[in-house]
């Protein structure tokens, strides 16, 4: 009997005990959550309540010279549909007249629309596509329509925003406009303006902290932003929308009248290098064309004959010929190494002068003339070439600028028909704009300027960065060489391959170009490039252009003057024609003895006191009429020129506000 209570302490000590350990476990526990685990747990708690979300910078605008937009953002929505988000009271009574209003809108059938909703609804689908690439006004009417009017929760309707690159003047102009943007493979692919000048358009993005309330929603922690957003700067490019409309155009009636495969081409600026237009168009499968590659930047080729205006240049400044020698051009053909250069004259020009030469583009006289001069020492040739950086990219701010090919003696690739060659532009490769540069320094007098594509950087109406005036070469050569040249250029347009582009009305000057590419491929693959490059108006140059096409069908003609000229001359005359004239009007401060006498007579008959009325025939009619309404007369003209006739007789009595006809011849 004694035992039994020792026993039942024994079980209370143990009770306590297992709570006594189980309470200091739990306070272990407890201070371990606190003061080790907790900062970890407390940690997990704030990234699924507090999140930083970014604030997308407002990208900047291109704009043309003349205040066009070019290149803007704008929001672009996507609408989808979560079928299960409406009670079914809801979707019975309101999906017909969604359907109705969708269907008005963007006109498909209302049957579409709804047989679309109800598949939704029975399989329970939660995103189904609406329609997408939506303007902010057709988003704000669609979010008024039945059933999404309710909102997100109670009528289903979901909304994807994003910003989108948007063209104004659409195609036109678009490679050189530009893109940024990232493929499939997450490579940054970036061309033209918007992508060289990025760091200024992108701005910079802001951070802004939230947590996380009810139903999903985020909600800012603070009133201002962890990092605010700085909006990117707006680029005013060189280009004029006017021009570049023509320029485009022009283009493409070529093109397609030729069913050729690619072409460009560039107006530029005489004095400053800026770039007024620019457009390159490639054929696709279908026969259409549209700006696939910056041709004029990017592709670098045998220029042909237009390549023939260094020769010139050349044998003029060292002195080795002057346009006056004569060259016999040996029937069209002469021989080297075994290598033939023909004329596009059969049988050639006889015997000629070098400028004549260069005004047919005659190929065996500027050869003869070149090797004669240089055989001994090429690198003397060559070395005015690489004077003027022909051999290097332009350094123009667009990534995939083509790389010239000009070799040197040294070369392990030059030969002895390479300075042959080079002469009427085979075996070397320059772009489009290095060509136009060339010509373009001729134009300006002799100073080599860069192409410019951009004019400045703006915030608003504060200059963040001016891009000047670039000068690659201050003074290609002499002016005696130059007045030369431009005589030369000149009449390539009015008597010389370009003939058939000559037009009284106003004055051009320039050269023609047709070359052979791939022609070392067999003649099956051998194909034609023709190209017009030159400035106007001739006497007072404003503009160089140069205009290219590659692969015209032939069926239809490949020459330079016949394919490329004619783009270059209605450029030419539209700009020429449609610009406003400036001209001066001589000896507007001298005086008319006539007009002196007919004011003085006027000035005598409207100081009298009249009481009658004056007799005017004779005077000019605006002098009449405003005599007589100064006198309180009501005055009707009929025809022009001095008064014959009046209706009331000289010296009647004046009554205010009678009506007197004049009658004029």
């Amino acid at each position: 009997m004694g035992v039994e209570p020792k026993n039942n302490n024994y079980r209370l000590y143990a009770v306590i005990a297992g709570m006594l350990i189980a309470a200091i476990c739990i306070v272990i526990k407890l201070t371990n959550i606190q003061w080790v685990e907790g900062n970890y747990y407390r940690k997990i708690a704030k990234e699924k309540s507090v999140k930083t979300f970014v604030i997308p910078a407002n990208k900047g605008n291109v704009y043309s010279s003349d205040g066009s937009l070019l290149a803007t953002s704008v929001p672009n929505y996507t609408i989808r549909f979560d079928a299960m988000a409406p009670s079914k009271a809801d979707f019975d009574k309101e999906i017909g007249p969604l359907a109705a209003a969708l269907s008005k809108k963007f006109r498909k059938p209302k049957s579409e629309y709804l047989a679309k909703f109800l598949k939704a609804r029975r399989t329970e689908n939660r995103y189904l596509l609406v329609e997408k690439g939506l303007s902010y006004t057709d988003y704000m009417e669609v979010k008024s329509f039945p059933l999404f009017n309710k909102g997100t929760y109670k009528g289903g309707m979901i909304v994807d925003q994003k910003t989108v690159r948007e063209h104004p003047i659409g195609k036109i102009a678009e490679r050189t406009i530009g893109y940024e943007r990232v493929d499939g493979d997450g490579q940054a692919r970036n061309a033209g303006i918007e992508g060289a000048f990025s760091r200024y358009l992108n701005g910079k993005d802001g951070k802004v902290l939230k947590q996380k309330i009810a139903k999903g929603q985020w909600k800012p922690i603070r009133d201002n932003n962890e990092i605010e957003p700085q909006d990117g700067y707006d680029v005013i490019s060189t280009i004029d929308v006017y021009i570049q409309d023509i320029a485009h155009h022009a283009l493409l009636k070529q093109l397609e009248h030729y069913s050729a495969d690619h072409g460009c081409v560039v107006v530029m600026e005489t004095k400053t290098g800026d770039v007024k237009a620019i457009s390159n168009l490639g054929r696709d499968s279908q026969g259409n064309y549209y700006e696939k590659l910056n041709y004029a930047v990017g592709e670098s080729h045998e220029p042909g004959s237009t390549f023939k205006l260094l020769d010139l240049i050349a044998l003029l400044e060292d002195e080795k010929a002057d346009t006056s020698s004569v060259y016999d051009s040996n029937g069209g053909v002469i021989s080297y190494r075994g290598k033939l250069v023909k004329d596009s004259k059969k049988g050639g020009y006889g015997k000629i002068s070098l400028a004549r030469g260069f005004e047919v583009s005659s190929n065996t006289v500027l050869v003869q003339a070149v090797y004669k001069a240089y055989k001994s020492d090429p690198k003397q040739f060559v070395d005015r070439i690489y004077d003027y950086k022909l051999h290097k990219p332009l350094g123009l701010p667009f990534a995939g600028e083509g790389r010239p090919v000009i070799r040197t003696p040294d070369d392990p690739k030059w030969s002895a028909i390479s300075l042959p060659w080079m002469a009427f532009g085979y075996g070397v490769a320059v772009t489009p704009l290095q060509t136009l540069t060339l010509y373009n320094a001729v134009a300006n007098n002799g100073e080599m300027v860069k192409p410019q594509f951009v004019k400045e950087i703006r915030e608003w109406n504060r200059v963040i960065k001016k891009f000047d005036k670039e000068i690659i070469h201050p003074k290609i050569c002499s002016d005696k060489t130059i007045d030369k040249l431009h005589a030369v250029l000149e009449n390539v347009v009015k008597r010389g391959t370009a003939s058939s582009l000559y037009s009284k009305d106003f004055s051009m000057a320039g050269k023609t170009g047709t070359a052979q590419v791939d022609y070392n491929k067999g003649e099956g693959n051998l194909y034609y490039t023709s190209s017009f490059v030159g400035y106007f108006p001739a006497d007072n140059p404003k503009y160089s252009c140069i205009v290219v096409v590659h692969k015209p069908n032939v069926a239809k003609g490949y020459y330079g003057a016949d394919v490329a000229g004619p783009v270059f001359k209605r450029i030419a005359q539209k700009i020429f024609t449609d610009s406003p004239t400036m001209n001066k009007i001589k000896g507007l401060q001298g005086k008319s003895k006539k007009v002196e006498q007919a004011y003085e007579t006027y000035i005598a008959k409207s100081a009298d006191d009249l009481k009658r009325i004056p007799n005017v025939k004779g005077m000019p009619g605006m002098d009449a009429a405003a005599l007589l309404e100064n006198l309180k007369l009501k005055v009707r003209v009929r025809g022009i020129g001095k008064v014959k006739k009046q209706s009331i007789p000289p010296g009647e009595p004046l009554k205010k506000n009678e009506t007197i006809i004049l009658e004029l011849s």
